[in-house]
């Protein structure tokens, strides 16, 4: 975001279709129409958010980049379910000339939960965007340890900040690590990223990997490795990506930053308040200590009482091995 002369940046957007709009995966706000309406994204469709896309980039200065951060289970159905093409992204002909939107039998998909849609599937894609549109992105990852991850998550989701965040009870289905590692896997196959892997020895002239050479690196950050060494982490991903690598990228202290930040992570009230009360990343001044089992549950029952620390466990334990999985890929410097 501190780029705004070579990047636009745009923050989360297909969270938009994924909890509010007609062709929402998500059962977050399945019964609750009025949340979806205040939202303002109640028509947004997977379609109306790539457009938007297009039409970030059409305005910008040529020559920027477009940087998506978002999040990968927005784009894959919950719970290991099957994915099909977004109706948006797929019409069904009707006749001889016609086509029609279908939302799961519903035209405008108000009538009943949307998924699943009515539309075709493509083999092993666990997404709902087709193939032809993923490729029209350059992925990279960021991954973080799910004993990080889950209790940070969770405490989203229940009092004081559930009132400011508007998630009122905690889905382990959101922690998102099997998707990200079905949709890395997918890429990887397909060709999208691979067989390079960014910031790792090559073998026989290239970084090991299963995939197809004609794709970008695999380039995956650890958060534990950004917290530790952010410069070092930076510049690599920068150079993996093409982008110049400028040490102002570890600043967002002006007021012009601190009213960027703001303005992109407002609809996610309450998820990014130590992001926006921060002014740079600088290394940590100890490396993170892992605690044992026994000591996490305590500090969890400490905290969200043994029923929490229960669930938190559990899902924790649930994402470990994706989590593992993707951490081999991860840059090294």
């Amino acid at each position: 975001m501190t780029q705004r002369n070579t990047l636009t940046s745009v923050h989360e957007p297909f969270g938009d279709a994924f909890y509010y709009g007609p062709e929402r995966l998500s059962a977050r706000y399945e019964n609750d129409l009025k949340a979806r309406e205040e939202s303002g994204f109640s028509q947004s469709t997977y379609q109306t958010i790539l457009e938007r896309f297009e039409r970030e980039e059409a305005s910008e200065v040529r020559g920027k980049r477009l940087f998506i951060k978002d999040i990968a289970h927005y784009l894959v159905p919950p719970n290991g379910k099957p994915a099909s093409t977004a109706p948006s992204l797929s019409r069904k002909k009707r006749g001889v000339g016609t086509s029609e939107l279908t939302v799961n039998g519903a035209v405008d998909g108000t009538t009943q939960a949307p998924y699943p849609y009515n539309t075709d599937t493509e083999p092993n894609n666990p997404t709902v965007l087709p193939m032809e549109t993923l490729g029209k992105f350059h992925f990279t990852f960021l991954i973080r340890h799910p004993r990080s991850s889950i209790p940070s998550y969770y405490r989203c989701t229940i009092p004081p900040l559930d009132k400011v965040t508007g998630f009122y009870n905690f889905m382990p289905s959101e922690a998102g690590y099997d998707e990200l590692r079905r949709v890395f896997d997918y890429l990887r196959s397909a060709g999208l990223v691979g067989p390079k892997i960014a910031g790792q020895a090559a073998i026989n002239g290239h970084a090991r990997s299963n995939g197809a050479p004609r794709g970008l690196e695999i380039c995956v950050i650890d958060a534990d490795d950004l917290l530790d060494n952010p410069t070092g982490i930076i510049e690599a991903y920068c150079k993996s990506v093409g982008v110049d690598y400028d040490p102002g990228m570890l600043k967002w202290d002006s007021k012009e930053d601190q009213q960027q930040a703001r303005d992109a992570f407002e609809k996610w009230s309450g998820f990014h308040d130590d992001a926006m009360d921060s002014s740079m990343l600088k290394p940590r001044e100890h490396m993170k200590k892992t605690k044992s089992v026994e000591e996490e549950d305590k500090d969890w029952a400490e905290r969200y009482g043994e029923k929490g620390a229960k669930i938190i466990r559990e899902t924790v334990e649930a994402n470990l091995e994706d989590y593992e999985y993707l951490k081999q890929f991860a840059i090294k410097v």
